[in-house]
């Protein structure tokens, strides 16, 4: 009895816990003005596709929706390339300062990401790169939270290893891309899916650096929609469907990849 009060208790929770997006995709497929009714109806009258043909036909929600599939790609493939190898530099690679460096990276966690978008802002201004993608992208190129996850997982490759690799001729790039990557593997999976679901979902800097209409992302889009259709409640969770449901597939689809290389980072660092 007391497993069945805990599944039950559990239950409960999930349920709760997905109410609202269970509500959200139910209005999204209601006529326009139904869900506005008092007490809202938990299940449209009569389901109909009309608010997302309406979204991709006329408020131009699929090339948002394009615009952040690939900035979220992009944005994926450059944090892997510069997080992974900074992280594999910081643990196992010896220079100087490397120790001073990477506590000085860590102290810069401490720092809200807001307070950097001004300089950052200008120096993108300066550089021309304003209402560009590669603006919005090259902050995400490298970030120390990635950094420190990649590291503290490396540490737990065997110097043994790499010594014996060394030894047998293999140079730094054949000795990193057959041992090391494999090595990492869960953890390059978790940073691909965090790299990805925080591009996808970003608002506030793709805001700051698009200005034009044709370049902006889904929660831009969505949030420009919002100014313009207020009362239309169905349009504006069809387009949240749209932004929440392809993020959703994707972390349930490598969950089980995610879970493990953060637990493993954690153990083994």
């Amino acid at each position: 009895m007391k497993r069945a009060a805990v599944h039950i208790a559990l239950g409960v929770i999930a349920l709760l816990t997905l109410a609202p997006i269970l509500w959200m995709v139910s209005v999204s497929f209601m006529s326009p003005g139904e869900a506005a009714a008092s007490p809202p109806p938990l299940l449209p009258r009569e389901a109909t596709l009309g608010n997302y043909r309406q979204l991709l036909a006329q408020a131009g929600m699929g090339r948002a929706f394009l615009n952040s599939a690939l900035l979220a790609t992009c944005a994926a493939l450059l944090s892997l390339a510069f997080n992974v190898t900074a992280g594999y530099a910081f643990a196992k690679l010896h220079f100087t300062g490397r120790d001073r460096i990477f506590r000085g990276l860590l102290a810069a966690l401490v720092i809200p990401g807001q307070v950097a978008m001004i300089p950052v802002f200008l120096m993108l201004k300066s550089a021309g790169l304003v209402n560009t993608y590669l603006g919005v992208l090259l902050p995400a190129m490298a970030q120390v939270p990635g950094i420190f996850l990649v590291r503290q997982y490396a540490v737990s490759v065997p110097d043994s290893l790499l010594e014996a690799a060394r030894i047998d001729g293999a140079g730094e790039g054949r000795l990193f891309r057959s041992i090391v990557l494999p090595s990492l593997a869960p953890i390059l999976v978790t940073l691909a899916v965090l790299s990805f679901l925080g591009s996808w979902n970003d608002f506030l800097w793709p805001l700051i650096v698009l200005a034009d209409d044709r370049l902006y992302t889904l929660p831009v889009a969505l949030a420009s929609l919002t100014r313009e259709h207020v009362p239309d409640s169905e349009l504006m969770m069809a387009g949240s469907v749209i932004t929440v449901l392809p993020v959703l597939a994707l972390f349930l689809l490598l969950q089980r990849y995610y879970i493990r290389g953060l637990l493993a980072g954690s153990v083994k660092g």
